[in-house]
């Protein structure tokens, strides 16, 4: 793998993740009560044996280059390294990325290097585990130009994602982007038999949905980019790829979420703090790594846990009740809060009291949640200053708020912003 260099995207302004995207950039934005997204792609690509990693961002890059310069550290010897390439003004380039592939183009001196033979481009909003040495081998065996990882789908859920029609070697022929109806599928459907015998349980599922992971030889790569204006991966260098060159199917059969708006991050949080969720994060062959932070161990005092991930650093006091949630790191939570089906980021920092009252001296709650304060299904942002009974729920079942200010609706869900306020007794 050491002939392997890996672009992680970092996604435009994050739009659909508002306002978790106000102060930062998709990749990092916090996930599973400890970690970032940008996370996950850098632990597949370590666990894989591959450390030349850039990471392509243009919006909000300032706490997600802390975070990779703060984690990310490799032995100086293997010359391994993750870097940041943001947008910026060059002799050769003064616009911002105009898309996936206009980014990858700005930068082709970084992968035009002697000793680079493949290009893996990843993206940074996405929860799943992979070992990519498999999919290289995928690769090297069909001696493909391109391969793309494949996930078989049902085709009730087809319309929202990218499909794919191959050929009897598994060589891709033809991509339709989000069919919406069954004559759009005609001729894209893959017999569930055809999966099976390449090792992996159809279970009905008679469609191939991209994951947007491909493996490129690095040569193609710059071709296409230099030969065309191209600005997208997905939606124009993958499609004239398949007219042009042959591009090979990687299939895959984990767990895999395109984190992408406020819902898919909500429910992909809470299935990671169910019984049996489908993405294990206590894997001891392909663990997640993060920032190492030296934070004591969580104390909870007489309060009700079910379900949940606690991370550390917190205090949770008596009668508090903590169901079906995820718990950042350093959180402060009061006693009688109750906490139901929401995400709570935490804190960057500690705030020094002798005990949890309100903060006189600035006019304010403290950082944390006050005692007797309510919270249901909710993301509560990082360091939020919210006071005694507060209540923070949809109780009309409003879809979406317009307004943005400190607590907005998205999707149904609740969100306070970072550095929210919320006084006591608020309610929405």
């Amino acid at each position: 793998m050491k002939n392997v260099m890996t672009l992680v995207l970092g996604g435009g302004r994050g739009t659909r993740l508002y306002p978790l995207t106000q102060f930062r950039s998709k990749p990092a934005v916090p996930v599973a009560g400890k970690y970032r997204l940008i996370d996950i792609p850098l632990s597949n690509c370590v666990n894989s044996g591959i450390n030349r990693i850039y990471t392509l961002t243009q919006f909000n890059s300032v706490s997600l280059h802390r975070h990779i310069r703060r984690t990310y550290a490799f032995d100086v010897f293997d010359n391994g390294f993750v870097e940041i390439l943001a947008a910026q003004q060059t002799l050769a380039s003064s616009d911002w990325y105009q898309g996936t592939a206009d980014a990858v183009r700005q930068n082709l001196r970084y992968i035009q290097q002697p000793d680079i033979d493949y290009v893996l481009v990843l993206s940074g909003d996405q929860l799943y585990r992979m070992d990519f040495r498999e999919m290289l081998k995928t690769h090297q065996q069909a001696e493909a130009d391109v391969t793309i990882s494949a996930v078989p789908v049902p085709s009730k859920d087809a319309s929202a994602l990218g499909i794919m029609r191959l050929d009897d070697n598994g060589k891709v022929e033809g991509f339709i982007e989000k069919p919406e109806t069954e004559e759009d599928l005609n001729g894209f459907r893959t017999d569930p038999a055809w999966i099976d015998k390449h090792g992996i349980e159809s279970r009905g599922r008679d469609c191939l949905a991209s994951m947007g992971i491909y493996l490129f030889n690095r040569d193609v790569l710059v071709d296409v980019l230099d030969k065309t204006s191209y600005h997208d991966f997905g939606k124009e260098i993958f499609p004239a790829s398949i007219r042009a060159r042959h591009v090979q199917v990687h299939l895959f059969d984990g767990y895999w979420e395109d984190i992408g708006t406020i819902k898919s991050f909500y429910e992909a949080n809470l299935e990671l703090a169910s019984k049996n969720p489908p993405f294990d994060l206590m894997s001891a062959e392909a663990p997640l790594y993060s920032r190492a932070r030296f934070l004591p161990p969580t104390r909870i005092d007489d309060a009700t846990v079910r379900n949940s991930l606690i991370a550390d650093g917190c205090i949770i006091e008596e009668s508090a009740v903590i169901e079906n949630s995820v718990i950042g790191l350093r959180c402060r939570i009061g006693s009688g809060v109750v906490i139901r089906d929401s995400i709570i980021m935490g804190n960057d920092s500690y705030q020094t009291f002798d005990d949890f009252e309100y903060d006189s001296k600035n006019g304010r709650p403290p950082l944390g949640i006050g005692s007797g304060t309510i919270i249901s299904r909710a993301i509560v942002d990082k360091d939020c200053r919210i006071g005694r009974n507060v209540r923070i729920e949809n109780a009309n079942d409003v879809d979406s708020t317009e307004e943005e200010n400190q607590v907005m609706i998205k999707d149904g869900i609740v969100v306070v912003s970072k550095n929210a306020v919320l006084p006591d007794g608020w309610t929405m």
